[in-house]
């Protein structure tokens, strides 16, 4: 199950869409009426879905957008003529709403970051041995170095591979050659 974070200028709004989702079974770690605030709260996701409006009181949606990693969807929640505004990355549902149709929007969001999830999963297993023992390296440099243990230095990691866009074993090469010098 996917966390949700849900963000609104208006905070009874917010609570209000935190409930309907709660109430349907899903799981809501946050509820702003900030883009800082979702920003801060998706820092500390692998993945996960913002459903937000389309101003914040600091920010705009696509702004928004730009601020958070390239893992986490986005579920824009407004009028028709602001949806009508394609942008990348950004699925749009218009007002005013049926909580049906909130649902299963909701619910193909979490599949596809399930998909995405199984891919990177698949992605590690079919490492050959070279670029394992090269993870592996970066990894125990980053604990002797930084004094992490292992479930954090490969946290750090996979955060830097996906912040950076890269692949885990690309991060752990660009590390090592950093750690090197």
């Amino acid at each position: 199950m996917s966390s949700i974070i849900v963000v609104f200028p208006k905070k009874e709004i917010a609570t209000n869409i935190r409930n309907i989702l709660v109430r349907n079974g899903f799981d809501v770690i946050g509820v702003g009426v900030t883009g800082a605030q979702a920003v801060q709260l998706a820092d500390n996701l692998d993945d996960g879905i913002v459903v937000c409006g389309y101003k914040m009181t600091d920010m705009l949606y696509n702004e928004l957008r730009d601020y958070l990693p390239s893992t986490i969807e986005m579920l824009l929640i407004a009028s028709p003529e602001k949806c009508s505004d394609r942008t990348p990355g950004v699925i749009s549902l218009s007002m005013p709403f049926k909580v049906f149709d909130l649902m299963n929007t909701i619910e193909m969001m979490t599949q596809l970051i399930g998909r995405r999830r199984k891919k990177r999963r698949a992605e590690l297993k079919n490492r050959n041995p070279e670029q394992q023992a090269l993870v592996k390296e970066a990894k125990s440099l980053l604990m002797e170095r930084n004094n992490m243990t292992e479930e954090e230095a490969h946290r750090y990691l996979q955060k830097c591979s996906m912040e950076s866009g890269v692949n885990m074993v690309e991060t752990a090469q660009m590390v090592l050659s950093i750690m090197a010098e």
